[in-house]
Order: structure tokens, then sequence, then C-alpha cells
């Protein structure tokens, strides 16, 4: 008996060979083409939160959060304004100091405003995490070091009315400046060329796809 044109076993093979080169299969580092939502598929447009994503997210940002808060306390107890402690000989004091500005001393008096502008990045993290997960892991990771500084300095303001600020660099003439700094800072640094390199990948991808 003859099987109808479309019904053979070549026609099923190259159907489910076709169905596995459409799959969204995301590389190791989540970084590879999959990172790039299929625009085909139907349950794109209405993305489901991931719980172990924002949890991810979550734990980031509160270990950064800790981690400020910690060493500023110690810095509190041990340390005496206009007083610097050296740390590092030539490289680098602890020198204790209240700031009501940004990260590393800019922006003083503008306090409330850096408490929403840490609210909003919180909340653009969390975003990030949860539903757009497209976004490779690594990235919204990032954010949450970002937001944990963030946070971490908002914490101040509101329950001190200014940061606590005790790292001094000697070597070179630069404001103070403290933990939650220097994951904002370096954060939006590595998100950037994490970024960078996602969209990169997806150009690439999109390339070879036409």
């Amino acid at each position: 008996m003859r099987v109808p044109d479309g019904f053979g076993d070549d026609s099923v093979r190259n159907q489910h060979e076709s169905d596995a080169a459409e799959k969204n299969v995301r590389g190791s580092d989540g970084f590879g083409p999959g990172s790039v939502r299929n625009p085909h598929d139907p349950s794109g447009s209405r993305p489901r939160p991931s719980a172990r994503r924002l949890a991810l997210f979550a734990l980031v940002a509160a270990a950064v959060v800790a981690l400020d808060q910690l060493s500023k306390a110690a810095a509190r107890a041990a340390l005496v304004p206009g007083e610097p402690v050296t740390l590092i000989p030539g490289v680098m004091d602890l020198s204790l100091v209240f700031n009501t500005g940004a990260a590393f001393s800019l922006g003083e008096g503008a306090g409330p405003v850096f408490v929403l502008i840490a609210a909003a990045i919180l909340a653009l993290g969390v975003w990030v995490a949860a539903f757009r997960t497209e976004v490779p892991l690594p990235i919204a990771l990032v954010l949450g070091a970002v937001a944990g500084g963030g946070v971490g300095n908002a914490i101040d303001r509101v329950a001190l009315g200014a940061v606590t600020d005790f790292f001094k660099t000697t070597f070179v003439d630069f404001a103070i400046f403290n933990v939650a700094d220097i994951f904002v800072t370096c954060g939006v640094v590595v998100a950037l060329v994490l970024f960078w390199r996602w969209d990169a990948e997806r150009e690439r991808a999109a390339g070879e796809g036409r």
C-alpha cells in the first residue's frame, strides 16, 4: 500500500529535524544564540516570572547589602572622623566621613533623590531578573549587585541622614568611598560589558538566520 505524500518516514524525520532546529537552547554561559527569544514562539508574548532567577537576584543583592552594612558599622565603631588610619601604606587609608551625596561624594545634599534612584534600580533589577528571562542570568546577577549597593547607601540615608564612607586612596587624590560604591560602580561597568557581549551574540544569530 502506498503511503500518501507528506506522511512517509522521510516527512516525519524532516519535521522532527525542523522542530529541533527551532528549539531555543541557551548556551551554557547564558550568552549563546539561544539567549534570543524565538519571535515565532507564542509564549514569548506572555513571559512568566522566573522564581529561580528572582531568588538568585535577591540573594546577590542581600549579600551586598549585608557586606556593606557590616563594613560601615565596623567603620563607625572603630574610626573617628578626621583621624585616618593606614590600611595599606602608600595606597589606602581608613578615614571616616559622612556623605550626604551619591557615590564618591558626588551630588551632596540630594539624598532623597538618590533614595528614589536606588528604588528605581531595584525595581528594574527585579523586572529583568523575574520577567525578562531572555536576558542572560549573569547580567541579572550583576544588576543584583548594583541594586544591593544602591539599597545599602539608601539605608544609610534613611537611618542616618548621610552615607558612611571610609576608604580613602593615598596614592591619588580621590573621593572617599565605601563598599556599596564599589559594587555600584564596578557593577555598572560589568553589566555594560556583558550586555554588549549579549547584544553582539544576538546580532550574529540574527544575521545567520537570514
